[in-house]
């Protein structure tokens, strides 16, 4: 079976396979738990219920040193007072007057939901300790332009236990290894519309060096939150989501339009939970309890499906009219196996398949698994039967058409005087010799002559038939044929027998 891309190879400028959004989580590893913070506290000789004050001093000095930061770029801190407020619109709209030269971009703050301790002193068994706590602290984005990674942000909470959250995406850190390598691109949003050589920045994609960006993160976790020193730990960076992205590059718009429609409504019946599990490499079980399923949504960019089993999905859908994109999002890495080394409780160690670790260098192998899904499911979909033509054609009848200045309606091919009219001229004697105004005049006693030449006009407008020249004699046209023979089709042996049945 050929695949779709080999299909409309002469309509398609490229295809690439990349890392598109990429959300990593920071820990430290000692005090992200309540009893590793309570721990933590004792060995350096602070009570329990000293921890607030000892949380409020670190609070001040994040804070602290975000104002001294934003000082020294010349950057006023922003407050986003509103959920309603994208702090990406108001990035976008920084980068048009500041440009992307590498650096501080803008400082956001906000009121956002954060995970804490409070002290507890249990009055059954006299223990002091920590209680988990969930509330509401002021954070800060900080975005920036990496010389690596292109647009970032780090969002620094200012309360204990201090968790990070990194964001980047995979196709700008692709756009600067392709600028260091001289290849010529251009970039819309987050994806490539055109790559001088796509098989050079295919190779380029798939040698994401994880250990360069482990000390990227290192760099700006000292810089932007500064309470590591004090409290004597670096951050252990967390996979949180993944998206990785097959993006076949149509040469125009038009090329992908006439066949996006069919790919999204023949996937919308075709595809099935036993399908999305083997898309994600994965066997569907008896016992299988997490959500499943396709959703299909309409969005100002256009359409979109989407087929998830838990916190793993699938997606497809075309990015500005001209990119078709297949998309799988992992929120929860783990979801993947791959053959690794396992460590067991009594220290000895195995070789086998096991779910994948959190950790970021589970990138590289995370890499295989989602390019194989997006593989899976172009090779699924590159089975459709698609019928852009048909539907083309079937648009071109039963829509209006305009010459000067009057409309002729389009057919309906369900229309009782549409129907009548077509079988008249689908009749034997006027497929083999054809026929004239005066040929119809005998089964439309009620219509003038110039009734029926409009009547012509209208079948001659849209491709029903077609004039023979220097006489006024018409034939049937291949269309026209095609289009009778579908609606009996329909009628007679679909809608009547289904009907029939009620």
């Amino acid at each position: 079976m050929k695949l779709l891309i080999d299909q409309h190879k002469d309509q398609i400028s490229g295809v690439l396979s990349c890392f598109d959004r990429v959300v990593i989580t920071g820990t430290l590893p000692t005090i992200c738990y309540v009893r590793g913070m309570t721990s933590w506290l004792y060995s350096h000789g602070i009570r329990i219920f000293d921890y607030l004050p000892f949380a409020v001093t670190l609070r001040k000095k994040v804070r602290e040193n975000a104002e001294k930061i934003a000082k020294e770029n010349g950057i006023q801190i922003e407050y986003i007072a509103k959920k309603s407020i994208r702090k990406e619109s108001v990035i976008k709209k920084v980068l048009k007057e500041r440009g992307d030269r590498p650096g501080l971009v803008h400082i956001l703050s906000a009121m956002e939901t954060c995970s804490g301790y409070y002290p507890w002193h249990d009055q059954q068994t006299h223990a002091t300790f920590l209680k988990p706590k969930t509330s509401r602290c002021l954070h800060y984005y900080f975005y920036f332009i990496d010389e690596t990674l292109g647009l970032c942000y780090l969002r620094v909470p200012t309360w204990c236990p201090f968790r990070l959250q990194f964001y980047f995406n995979g196709h700008n850190w692709l756009a600067s290894k392709l600028a260091e390598k001289g290849l010529r691109f251009s970039l819309i949003d987050n994806a490539f519309d055109s790559i001088e050589d796509f098989k050079e920045a295919q190779k380029l994609s798939d040698q994401l060096d994880v250990s360069i960006l482990h000390k990227i993160l290192d760099n700006y976790s000292h810089l932007f939150c500064p309470v590591m020193d004090e409290l004597e730990q670096e951050y252990h960076w967390s996979l949180m989501q993944v998206e990785y992205s097959t993006d076949i590059i149509f040469q125009e718009q038009k090329m992908l339009k006439s066949l996006y429609d069919d790919l999204i409504e023949t996937a919308i019946h075709t595809v099935k939970p036993d399908n999305i599990a083997t898309f994600l490499g994965q066997k569907l079980h008896g016992n299988y309890k997490q959500e499943m399923g396709n959703r299909y949504n309409v969005r100002l960019e256009g359409s979109r499906i989407k087929h998830s089993m838990g916190k793993v999905s699938l997606k497809m859908y075309d990015k500005f009219h001209k990119i078709l994109r297949i998309e799988t999002t992992a929120n929860n890495v783990s979801f993947f196996k791959h053959y690794r080394t396992v460590e067991h409780r009594d220290g000895t160690t195995s070789q086998k398949y096991a779910p994948m670790k959190k950790n970021i260098y589970s990138l590289s192998p995370l890499l295989k698994n989602m390019k194989a899904s997006n593989r899976r499911y172009l090779e699924f979909i590159s089975s459709f039967k698609i019928n852009a033509d048909g539907r083309k054609r079937l648009r071109h009848l039963s829509r209006s058409v305009k010459e000067k200045g009057r409309n002729f309606r389009g057919f309906n091919f369900f229309d009782k005087d549409d129907l009548k009219l077509l079988l008249i001229i689908a009749r034997g004697e006027f497929v083999i010799g054809g026929f004239r105004n005066k040929d119809l005049k005998r089964f439309f006693a009620d219509k003038s002559s110039a009734q029926i030449s409009r009547m012509l006009k209208r079948l001659r407008l849209h491709g029903l038939i077609r004039k023979v020249g220097r006489c006024y004699k018409y034939y049937f046209s291949p269309l026209g044929k095609q289009a009778v023979c579908a609606a009996l089709v329909i009628k007679e042996q679909l809608l009547i027998p289904a009907l029939q049945t009620v």
